[in-house]
């Protein structure tokens, strides 16, 4: 009997050395990814001389060649060693870093490069999500993928304000550089992950179906993540372009530490309310208070004419509800998605899952620069609207598909 409880709490262990071992990895990924998610609009502007309406546009193909890679990634995934492709992909995701150091005088290079980096964030993303899962105990899932999302929320919080600082002297090589080291260490980290054996699929029989690159059941969520997806691609693209537009001078970057901070917090609280079966209720909250802070943003502009004082109250608070709200429903979603797939299909699940999230960040980009022909605050009056709608599809008939449709 005491052997037998021993065993249990072993098996229960959520923080071993390859999980530990994996945040750290995940943390090196998001971190270099995010100095340069505010950081490129500007180098687009000074090194290419573009609009600002192309940005966008420019920006947007990283994300549609990582929504066109993720299915085939997950498929990947679930048919071949999830490790071995994971660090195949960390690697390409890595010397992408390289050829930007190689692309400045060509802006169809960049765009090419980024197609490629695109390409490579997808597959690492997709198979590191679905890695951490198959490493740590199911009791503790919803936990556990709250503290693996901690560190994005990390790096969201420390890679823009980073890579602002490093370019605010117009240092554009130095930021490509960091970005190198950070995801090079990462991926030497992530070669040292140990994964029990896992009997990949069959790869007889219908290998190319359709079921195998998505998971259909998940797809009225995915849409509803697709929703929530495009205010927050707008707010990472352009929230330090329209503070700077409506008069906040300083303390730009700061917003995304303020951002991460709420996603932390919300994080270690939304976890272990997943474990306890409240999946969507906790999404449900989750939006809420997202639709709080992006109704700030929007409100950006009429606050800081009003009183510039009350601006920066307004930027500030909206960075940080915008962050508790996302924080809360990245793990609540993420779980919904793998308790409707077997544990054959995780991948598939993972990629459906990210799926919407990527087409949402890539609409984000597109529409935040095509509706700011009169100034940004169009575009974030457009996001808080589609939060409402994204709040009402979910309560009204996502919630009541996942009840029918899980298996865990």
């Amino acid at each position: 009997m005491i052997m037998k409880k021993m065993e249990n709490s072993v098996k229960e262990r959520l923080f071993t050395p390859s999980y530990i071992l994996m945040c750290l990895a995940n943390f090196l990924t998001a971190f270099s990814f995010f100095l340069l998610v505010p950081t490129l609009p500007f180098y687009l502007v000074d090194n290419f001389g573009i609009d600002e309406s192309m940005v966008g546009l420019v920006l947007s193909c990283y994300v549609v060649a990582v929504l066109c890679i993720r299915p085939f990634a997950g498929f990947i995934a679930d048919m071949f060693p999830r490790k071995r492709v994971y660090l195949i992909s960390y690697t390409l995701f890595a010397l992408s870093f390289v050829g930007y150091l190689f692309v400045f005088s060509d802006i169809m290079l960049f765009i090419l490069l980024r197609v490629i980096h695109g390409f490579a964030f997808g597959a690492l993303n997709t198979t590191g999500n679905t890695l951490v899962i198959d490493i740590m105990p199911s009791s503790r899932r919803g936990e556990g993928l709250g503290y693996f999302g901690v560190t994005n929320n990390l790096a969201m919080a420390f890679g823009p304000m980073t890579g602002l600082f490093i370019i605010s002297d117009g240092n554009y090589t130095l930021l490509f550089v960091a970005a190198l080291i950070t995801a090079v260490i990462g991926c030497i980290l992530a070669s040292l992950v140990k994964v029990k054996f896992r009997q990949p699929l069959d790869r007889c029989g219908k290998m190319f179906s359709a079921d195998r690159f998505l998971l259909f059941e998940g797809i009225p969520a995915s849409l509803a993540f697709f929703m929530l997806a495009i205010p927050y691609g707008m707010t990472s693209s352009y929230i330090a372009i329209y503070a700077a537009e409506v008069g906040i001078e300083h303390g730009v970057g700061v917003f995304f530490t303020i951002q991460g901070a709420g996603l932390i917090v919300s994080r270690l609280i939304s976890g272990k309310q997943v474990d306890k079966g409240f999946i969507t209720p906790t999404i449900t909250r989750g939006i809420a208070i997202a639709l709080v802070g992006v109704t700030g943003e929007a409100m950006l502009s009429l606050a800081c004419g009003f009183n510039i004082g009350l601006g920066y109250v307004v930027y500030f608070l909206s960075a940080f509800l915008i962050g508790y709200g996302f924080g809360t429903i990245f793990p609540a979603f993420n779980t919904l998605f793998i308790n409707m797939a077997p544990n054959s299909r995780r991948a598939t699940a993972n990629a459906t899952y990210l799926t919407g999230w990527d087409v949402g960040i890539g609409a984000g980009m597109l529409l935040g620069g095509a509706l700011s022909v009169n100034g940004y605050s169009g575009s974030f009056a457009f996001s808080a609207i589609l939060v409402v709608a994204a709040l009402i599809y979910f309560t009204t008939f996502v919630a009541r598909h996942f009840e029918r449709h899980r298996l865990w």
